[in-house]
């Protein structure tokens, strides 16, 4: 049952990026970090304690950053490169598509603060493209981990995955509930089985999917919530299986929803088994400031909009 699935405390993404570092760090001499003026925010700190000599800080010159780690990675290096998650894909979109894309370049693109949830830093900060973007680069592996465990554990997991990564985290605190469940590329991360209704989400909303669903099988709905945490190399046999035994979908993220994980889903659906999708997502616009609660609630991407999405989307199946 979802609703057994407890919460063990509360951290941000970006420190299970932080500890994740280290840790591949010290099994693998050849990693190295860069960042562009935001060691502090990505929470580099023991980082730099500890490999000093495997620091880069390339300052506020974010298409020069993704220059470097394309040529490092021609000695052997595994590049880490950290910035806000704008920073990191709008603003050297042209450098990554180039520079590490169109050559396979084994870069690490590591993107914090992305989403409505980073907050009071307002729309010119809060991505809501990026998946798109880089996803629809050639090659590219996107991944969106969902708490700190996971989070650490995925970025552990890039440093053994040959080729680009796009791995996107945030800044708030948020629930920890994967301590037990193992991570893999690729592969999704089931948290319940169900028969009526399947509920994909990846980041952040994967715990307000487990609270939606949690409230849905108080109704005696039979829910599937199912984490998409990587969203290219989508693993299509999952979601496959899924739609053809509930037949009706809710697909929930922290991003536009033109080009994102829905849209993943969807072209799953359409091509291999059609079924009723509704989407929770940011409606073509950008972000404000605000509270991630605040915005959450506002922009429709909460615990009840999810459940109304199920119940609109049960609506159509009939």
């Amino acid at each position: 049952m979802l609703k057994d699935i407890q919460s063990t405390g509360s951290k941000d993404t970006r420190s299970g990026f932080g500890d994740g570092i280290v840790a591949a760090a010290r099994k693998n001499s050849n990693i190295v970090a860069l960042t562009a003026d935001l060691a502090g925010s990505l929470k580099l700190n023991q980082f730099m304690k500890e490999f000093p000599e495997r620091f880069i800080q390339c300052g506020v010159a974010e298409a020069n950053m993704i220059g470097v780690a394309a040529g490092l990675t021609i000695g052997g290096k595994i590049p880490y490169t950290t910035t806000f998650a704008n920073f990191s894909t709008g603003r050297v979109y042209d450098q990554i598509r180039q520079s590490v894309a169109y050559s396979n370049k084994n870069v690490k693109i590591c993107a914090s603060h992305a989403g409505l949830t980073l907050g009071e830093d307002g729309a010119t900060h809060q991505i809501l493209e990026d998946i798109g973007l880089m996803k629809m680069l050639p090659g590219m592996t996107v991944i969106v981990p969902c708490d700190y465990e996971q989070t650490k554990a995925a970025t552990e997991a890039i440093a053994d995955y040959q080729g680009p990564v796009y791995l996107r985290f945030g800044r708030p605190a948020w629930s920890i509930f994967t301590t037990e469940r193992p991570f893999e590329i690729g592969k999704v991360q089931q948290f319940s089985t169900g028969k009526d209704i399947s509920i994909f989400a990846c980041g952040h909303m994967v715990w307000n999917a487990i609270q939606a669903g949690a409230q849905l099988e108080e109704k005696g709905i039979s829910v599937e919530v199912i984490n998409i945490h990587t969203i290219k190399p989508l693993d299509e046999a999952a979601v496959i299986a899924s739609l053809q035994k509930t037949g009706c979908a809710v697909t929930a993220e922290e991003h536009n929803i033109i080009g994102g994980l829905g849209d993943s889903i969807a072209q799953v659906a359409a091509k291999h088994c059609p079924v009723p999708i509704e989407y929770v997502g940011t409606k073509d616009t950008f972000g404000e400031s605000g509270t991630p609660a605040q915005l959450l609630k506002k922009y429709q991407l909460d615990i009840p909009d999810i459940a109304a999405a199920a119940a609109r989307a049960l609506q159509r199946k009939g």
